[in-house]
C-alpha cells in the first residue's frame, strides 16, 4: 500500500496581515494541494523558525520591519540553503522578480496578480527546481571529491626503484583492488633496487576489505620502502614493519600477511621470508611453474613482538621467473566446485608459458574474474620478476 503524500511546510514571511491573509485564502482554494503553513511577520522569525525546522518551501516578502530588497533574501538563503524561496513582491515591473531569481529565489509572485493555480504552480515547481539544484551541488561535489581520491590514489601507487643499466630482473605488476571504482584496496606490494644491486621486492595483504584497510596496506608499503632504504633486511626489516601495523592499525585484530624477497645482483640466488604469506611459484626456462617450498612464519600482527620468520634460500634459473601474489588470485572455484589454489594456477601459467610477462598476468586476472564469476570479493596484487641482464622501469 502506497503512503500517502506528506504535505508541503510552508513559512510565509509577510508583516502585513491583510496580504498575509490573501495568501492563506489562496492557498485554501487550492483543492489537492496538503500544506502546512506558519506565518510570521519579521526576518528574525522566519530565520529562528528554519532554524529549528525544516521548510519545503518559504513564501518570502521583500519589504519586512527588519530587512528588505536583496539583502532579505540572501538573509533567508544563507538560514535556509536547502530551502526553496519563493519571492512575493508589490512592485509589477518584470526587473524587480528576475533580479531575485537571479539572487538565488525559485519564483517570484506580484501581489494582487495571483490565482490559486499560479501559486500552487510555484510551490510546487519552486520545491522540485530546489530540490533537483541541491541534488546537482551533491553530485558535483561527490564527483569532484571522487577525481580527488582517485588522483591521491594514484600518487600513492608505487614505483619501482630500479636501475635499468644494471637491474638483474624483469619486474612486472598487476595491482585490482576489490572494492569498485577505487584505485587501492589493501594489498601492496613494492620493487626497490639496493646500491650494490640487488634487488627487495615484497608483497602483501592486510586483512579485511575497505577505506582503512586500503590506508593501513599504502602505510605499510611506505614503510617497508624506507626501511629497505635505511638498510634494513630479512627478519629485522619484517619486526620493524610489524610495529609499523602496530601502530597504525585501526582495531585489535587487524593482521597483515607478507612475502619479502630478496635477489642478488646477479640474479642467481634469492631468500624468501613469509609471514604468513603464500610461497612463491618459480617458473623455469622453459615456462613450467611449481611452488616453491618456503618456510612460513605467522603472519603480522597476529604475535607482536614473538614471532619467528625463517629465511628459504633458493637458485633463480638463468631465463627463469618468480611470481608473488596475494590470495585473491587463487581463491576462485573451478567446475569441480574446488579451489583454484596453487596448484591450479602453476598449471595456468604453464599453459601460458609462450605469453609475456604482462600478457600473462592479464589473462590470470581475466580468469580469476571467470571463477569467481565476477563477483571478484577480494583485492588482487601480482609481482612478477623475470631474470635477465636489462632492466626496463614499469609502473605499477
Amino acid at each position: 500500500m502506497s503512503m500517502p503524500p506528506s504535505p508541503y511546510r510552508l513559512l510565509l514571511v509577510e508583516d502585513d496581515p491583510g496580504d498575509a491573509l490573501l495568501v492563506e485564502e489562496l492557498l485554501k482554494d487550492i483543492p489537492d494541494l496538503l500544506y502546512d503553513l506558519t506565518w510570521v511577520t519579521t526576518m528574525e522569525q522566519a530565520t529562528t523558525h528554519v532554524a529549528a525546522h525544516h521548510m519545503d518551501c518559504v513564501l518570502l516578502d521583500l519589504n519586512l520591519p527588519d530587512s528588505h530588497g536583496v539583502p532579505a533574501l540572501e538573509t533567508m538563503l544563507q538560514h535556509a540553503p536547502l530551502t526553496a524561496v519563493v519571492v512575493l513582491t508589490g512592485r509589477t515591473e518584470p526587473g524587480h522578480g528576475t533580479l531575485a531569481v537571479a539572487h538565488g529565489a525559485q519564483d517570484y509572485l506580484v501581489k494582487g496578480h495571483v490565482d490559486p493555480d499560479r501559486l500552487a504552480r510555484a510551490v510546487r515547481y519552486a520545491v522540485q527546481r530546489k530540490h533537483v539544484e541541491h541534488t546537482a551541488v551533491e553530485l558535483r561535489a561527490n564527483r569532484m571529491r571522487a577525481q580527488e581520491n582517485a588522483r591521491l590514489e594514484r600518487g600513492l601507487l608505487p614505483t619501482p626503484l630500479l636501475d635499468p643499466e644494471t637491474c638483474p630482473v624483469q619486474a612486472t605488476t598487476r595491482y585490482l583492488p576489490s572494492r569498485e571504482q577505487a584505485l587501492l584496496g589493501g594489498d601492496f606490494l613494492d620493487v626497490v633496487q639496493r646500491p650494490d644491486g640487488t634487488v627487495e621486492a615484497v608483497i602483501g595483504d592486510v586483512s579485511g576489505h575497505g577505506p582503512d584497510e586500503a590506508a593501513l596496506g599504502v602505510a605499510l608499503r611506505i614503510a617497508w620502502r624506507t626501511l629497505v632504504m635505511a638498510g634494513h633486511h630479512g627478519t629485522e626489516l619484517l619486526r620493524l614493519l610489524e610495529q609499523v601495523l602496530e601502530a597504525e592499525k585501526h582495531n585489535d585484530y587487524t593482521f597483515a600477511t607478507c612475502a619479502a624477497l630478496t635477489v642478488s645482483s646477479d640474479a642467481s640466488r634469492a631468500t624468501v621470508h613469509l609471514a604468513g604469506h603464500h610461497e612463491p611459484v618459480l617458473i623455469d626456462a622453459r615456462g613450467s611453474a611449481q611452488v616453491l617450498p618456503a618456510a612460513t612464519g605467522i603472519a603480522l600482527g597476529m604475535l607482536p613482538g614473538h614471532a619467528d620468520w625463517q629465511p628459504t634460500h633458493f637458485n633463480l634459473p638463468v631465463g627463469g621467473a618468480l611470481l608473488l601474489y596475494t590470495d585473491g588470485l587463487i581463491e576462485g572455484h573451478t567446475d569441480t566446485d574446488e579451489r583454484f589454489g596453487a596448484n591450479g594456477l602453476c598449471r595456468a601459467l604453464t599453459a601460458m608459458n609462450t605469453l609475456l610477462p604482462g600478457e600473462q598476468m592479464d589473462r590470470l586476472l581475466a580468469l580469476t574474474r571467470d571463477l569467481d564469476a565476477d563477483r571478484h570479493n577480494d583485492d588482487i596484487a601480482i609481482l612478477h620478476l623475470a631474470r635477465r641482464q636489462r632492466c626496463t622501469r614499469h609502473r605499477i
